[in-house]
């Protein structure tokens, strides 16, 4: 029954809200209902479902830059006290700039749609990696690395054996938070990039009809896009409990 409450409060709250827009007479252009989201959806999915494409593709290609980035830098952090006090304070840089503030920069500069929105995204997806990383690289116990020193394992060994296993669970929430991350940065750019007239993903879409009062439509792909920020969210999860549970049987 606990695992069929999330599913049954979404019916209801479905119900409830059908029922509050049809005894309310909310037109459709201000607060659609579910049915008429779902018929908007229907109307056209082949064009919702081709947008959604193209986001999730920038998505993961943002993801995988800002894991590769993620993990390569704090390993040189890791290995290096100078890099170390260099490039931290430009990682919180990254951190708190408002990716809407510099996405129009980014479009201009670059000129390439796609190529521009992955770095929108990977700036917003890069920190909780490296962060986690980071975290995770510093965590390996204090008698293990006296233990390792002790017997006079070298900086690599010591890496490879201690500190990037006690960094994996760190990694891994690192990676499924940066998903959700890479998600809302991909959407943010998008919609820079389409008030500027270059069709791209799903967010030109809501865009588009928001222009146009679509609102159904809007609704509708404002659900796709939640759905695929639980999809994206739930897959990181199964790949990090796979990932563990392996290294636990290991």
């Amino acid at each position: 029954m606990i695992r069929l409450a999330p599913y049954l409060f979404a019916v209801l709250f479905l119900v409830l809200w059908e029922a509050a827009v049809r005894l309310s007479g909310v037109p459709e252009y201000l607060v659609p209902g579910p049915i008429a989201i779902a018929g908007a959806f229907l109307a056209d999915p082949k064009l919702l479902l081709s947008s959604l494409a193209a986001t999730i593709g920038v998505t993961a290609t943002a993801l995988s830059a800002s894991v590769l980035l993620g993990v390569a830098l704090a390993l040189v952090m890791q290995a290096s006290p100078l890099a170390r006090a260099a490039f931290r304070p430009w990682t919180v840089v990254l951190q708190v700039t408002p990716i809407v503030a510099i996405a129009p920069l980014v479009v201009v500069w670059v000129g390439d749609p796609f190529t521009s929105v992955v770095i929108c995204a990977t700036i917003i997806a890069f920190f909780p990696v490296f962060s986690a990383t980071s975290a995770g690289l510093e965590a390996a116990p204090a008698d293990l690395v006296d233990l390792f020193r002790l017997n006079r394992a070298g900086r690599w060994d010591t890496l490879r054996l201690l500190r990037l296993p006690a960094a994996l669970p760190y990694f891994l929430a690192g990676l499924r938070i940066s998903g959700g991350l890479a998600l809302v940065g991909t959407v943010s750019a998008e919609i820079v990039a389409g008030s500027g007239g270059v069709a791209s993903g799903l967010a030109y879409r809501i865009l588009e009809a928001g222009y146009r009062l679509q609102v159904p439509r809007m609704f509708a792909a404002l659900v796709l896009l939640s759905a695929s920020g639980v999809a994206i969210n739930a897959a990181l999860g199964a790949l990090g409990r796979a990932l563990l549970r392996r290294r636990g049987e290991a």
